[in-house]
């Protein structure tokens, strides 16, 4: 067993104890502070709270009674701290507290920290300064205001003075649009660290931001968590749930970290996707546990005003030992990735009853930057997944998306408006009890998936197996047990890979056009 730390402040740390399990451990065991006991875990990714600031710490994990491994350390130092209840905050559910914290906000010096207790605060959106830490205790929620005309507007652009630049506020699935803040945003800001065990509620429902949602009105629908142009942000601990929209919405933002987060939306939520990091670069997701009605984690680079503009990718993104579930993909790329995404690295993570496990979604249009390179996948569990993995280049989404330019499968001349998907690789999966397809991957004729390798994965079909569409793109029927399915792809590497109904037959590659399989 190893014992890491992955993060720690001046009041809590977080763990990581390494016993080879994916999210939970293999078994249970007692987490021991300065050799007296402090709780138990079955979690690969554990917080520990309540600690002081500048102090030594012993951690021991126990298994009855035998040290398997310990760390020492010590936490960081803490000038002042501000609670929000002597700023005027009431936590009662009911008074309007917005004003009161966000004076505590601003009034917090550095290495000090704003402090939720216990208790229900009533607030549109708070907004985050540099150098703030704030923690909420546990029992404390920061409560959503659902009235439309209480939050801020982001617009989408903003011209300069001098007519020859932009600047950018508000964002809709890719776009610059006008935006309501967010419950929590950050414009501009670095080193901000949100910690504790309190919870973030968006009180969405179909009552109030749910409702009619694809319809814009006033500003399209905040996040939850909202940050942009932010580097050195650190979110660890927090409960976020009922979002109006997306729930974590990083945005254009470097070196930004999410530990031991959960995220909860029910499944018929409209477009609460649970993390989407967007043209950001050195990202880790890490114990983070995901049950929602969108995608779990959807990685995207703008559509393709955003991405033909900036051209910045979303780059050096970790996700690991983290739970989804229920979601329409674990982890999904795109569509709206028109500035590219590269060097993705998923490892040691549980899918669960997700419709796809790996989903990229693509077409034509998104244009000549938006290149997908260097995308693994290693040591995942899926159970009840639909279909594991999904490349489709030929996503029906936008206005257009059901042109015949978009899905027509001839072969287009190549040129500005053509995407790229260079190498992606799959090792070590299981997949347990899927439904539709092993794996379909369809690019385009013009421009074909490059490098595609399959190793060390183990498919079986549940017993009553669902038809559905494996991909969302024009002319393809519902199916089950589909096998492999595999088009456009200059190279395939196959290696020990096995396809299996309930019963135990073995399922044959259905189709794999193109003879560059090895």
């Amino acid at each position: 067993m190893n014992l890491a730390i992955l993060m720690k402040t001046a009041r809590n740390v977080v763990l990581e104890i390494n016993d080879e399990g994916v999210y939970e451990t293999k078994c249970q065991y007692d987490i021991f502070v300065n050799e007296e006991y402090r709780c138990s875990t079955n979690k690969v990714v554990t917080s520990l709270y309540e600690l002081w600031p500048d102090t030594e710490y012993l951690i021991q994990v126990k298994k009855e009674g035998e040290t398997l491994a310990d760390i020492t350390f010590r936490t960081d130092y803490e000038f002042v701290t501000l609670d929000v209840t002597k700023f005027g905050a009431k936590g009662d559910g009911i008074q309007d507290d917005t004003t009161f914290i966000q004076a505590a906000i601003m009034a917090c010096p550095k290495e000090s920290r704003v402090y939720f207790p216990k208790g229900t605060y009533k607030v549109t959106s708070i907004f985050l300064k540099s150098d703030i830490r704030i923690e909420f205790a546990k029992g404390a929620m920061l409560s959503a205001d659902t009235e439309r005309e209480h939050f801020p507007k982001f617009q989408g652009l903003i011209e300069s003075f001098d007519e020859t630049e932009e600047y950018n506020l508000g964002t809709w699935e890719g776009n610059p649009l006008v935006m309501y803040s967010g419950i929590i945003t950050g414009v501009n800001v670095e080193n901000v660290l949100i910690y504790g065990q309190g919870i973030i509620e968006g009180n969405a429902s179909r009552e109030n931001w749910w409702f009619n949602e694809k319809v814009m009105r006033g500003a399209f629908r905040p996040r939850l968590f909202f940050i942009n142009h932010c580097k050195n942000v650190v979110v660890q601990g927090l409960l976020f749930r009922n979002s109006p929209a997306w729930t974590i919405h990083p945005y254009f933002s470097q070196n930004i970290g999410f530990y031991d987060v959960a995220v909860e939306n029910p499944a018929d939520s409209p477009n609460t996707d649970g993390l989407d990091p967007e043209s950001c670069e050195n990202v880790d997701i890490v114990g983070v546990r995901f049950t929602l009605g969108d995608d779990c984690v959807a990685i995207k680079s703008g559509k393709i005003y955003m991405g033909r503009k900036h051209k910045k990718p979303s780059t050096n993104i970790t996700i690991r030992q983290c739970l989804m579930e229920n979601g329409h993909g674990a982890v999904t790329i795109g569509s709206e990735m028109a500035g590219g995404v590269n060097h993705v690295f998923v490892k040691d993570c549980i899918f669960r009853r997700t419709d796809r496990g790996l989903r990229i979604k693509t077409r034509r249009g998104r244009g000549k930057d938006a290149i997908l390179d260097e995308i693994v996948f290693e040591n995942i569990k899926m159970e009840q997944v639909m279909t594991p993995f999904v490349v489709n280049a030929f996503y029906f989404c936008d206005p257009d998306g059901r042109t015949e330019y978009v899905q027509s499968k001839e072969t287009y001349p190549v040129d500005e408006r053509t995407p790229l998907i260079k190498s992606l690789a799959f090792r070590h999966i299981t997949c347990e009890d899927c439904h539709v397809a092993a794996a379909y991957f369809y690019g385009l004729p013009e421009k074909k998936i490059e490098y595609i390798e399959m190793k060390d994965i183990n498919v079986t079909y549940a017993q009553n197996p669902q038809k559905d569409v494996p991909a969302m793109m024009n002319g393809i029927e519902p199916c089950s047990k589909l096998g492999i399915y595999a088009n456009n792809i200059e190279k395939m590497v196959i290696e020990n890979v096995r396809i299996t109904g309930q019963e135990g037959e073995a399922m044959t590659l259905l189709h794999i056009d193109d003879p560059q399989i090895q």
